[in-house]
């Protein structure tokens, strides 16, 4: 692809390499040259090859992320950290099937290890990370099978963390918000309605509490109208604004969706998840339009 391209969008459109404010830009920037230091002293070392690469991401260089951690998958193929990590930056450039078979893969590798906590590239308020490598794994991969409108997969997927894993509550709540939607356009209502009846407003998260809020939505307990007043960060309206956007479709109300889909992708966060399956819905409902 030319210079300054990331991708192409499920609707055709050219994606390219995302601004990165200024406040964030140095810090990052820094922080990326401090990885390829590193990486230039032992190219070979695991960790070196992660950093790097989750550096890179994080300036907005996805496809050049995305080959970090190839040349990791050969290095160092029997780390799934190189899968895991490739996967999600699949899911970022509209790859989902590839992501897929990264996750399946290192599903494989880490079979027989024991979960660890993952580190965060870009910390929480508390410096606390909220997720091991195993809940990451299979939290994205339950996402890029949904994204697919794979909702059984991503039923699959999603069962599997909540029933084999001891999830923090952060990474608790975004698991069950993605497996609630699966459930329910699934078809599966009744089922969706038992996963989040033990979610409570006053949980004390770290970093979802949109996703919480969304589930307080989703049970009839917050308005969805006040919460789609625009806040300062645009990551977090695209996932806000999905969410509710999903609730109207959900319950039947798919202009009210669409209108709020179209929002999103009126937007520059093409990166954001809830930007992504904004774009997935529209790209399937002009896929059905137009058959």
């Amino acid at each position: 692809m030319p210079s300054g391209v990331q991708s192409i969008s499920l609707m055709g459109d050219t994606l390219y390499t995302p601004e990165v404010s200024p406040e964030l830009f140095d810090d990052q920037n820094e922080k990326f040259l401090e990885a390829l230091a590193d990486y230039r002293v032992d190219p070979e070392d695991a960790e070196n090859i992660i950093w790097l690469g989750r550096r890179a991401a994080y300036l907005g260089e996805y496809r050049e992320a995305i080959q970090i951690f190839t040349e990791g998958t050969y290095k160092v193929p029997e780390d799934p950290r190189m899968f895991r990590h490739r996967g999600h930056r699949y899911i970022t450039l509209r790859y989902f099937d590839r992501a897929v078979r990264d996750f399946e893969r290192a599903e494989e590798l880490m079979r027989n290890m024991p979960d660890v906590i993952e580190p965060d590239g870009l910390p929480n308020e508390l410096n606390q990370p909220v997720s091991t490598l195993k809940s990451n794994v299979w939290y994205h991969k339950g996402l890029a099978h949904y994204l697919n409108g794979d909702y059984q997969q991503a039923i699959n997927t999603y069962e599997k963390s909540l029933n084999e894993l001891d999830l923090t509550d952060d990474m608790q709540v975004a698991t069950l918000y993605w497996y609630y939607s699966a459930l329910k356009r699934g078809g599966q209502d009744e089922q969706a309605g038992h996963a989040i009846e033990n979610v409570t407003a006053d949980m004390d998260l770290i970093e979802n509490d949109v996703y919480l809020n969304l589930i307080m939505v989703f049970k009839g307990l917050f308005d969805p109208e006040r919460m789609m007043e625009v806040s300062d960060d645009s990551l977090q309206n695209a996932t806000l604004w999905y969410g509710i956007g999903n609730w109207h479709y959900m319950n039947g109300r798919e202009e009210r969706a669409i209108d709020i889909w179209n929002q999103i992708l009126s937007t520059d966060e093409w990166a954001a998840f809830g930007y992504i399956a904004a774009e997935a819905e529209m790209a399937r409902d002009s896929s059905t339009s137009s058959e």
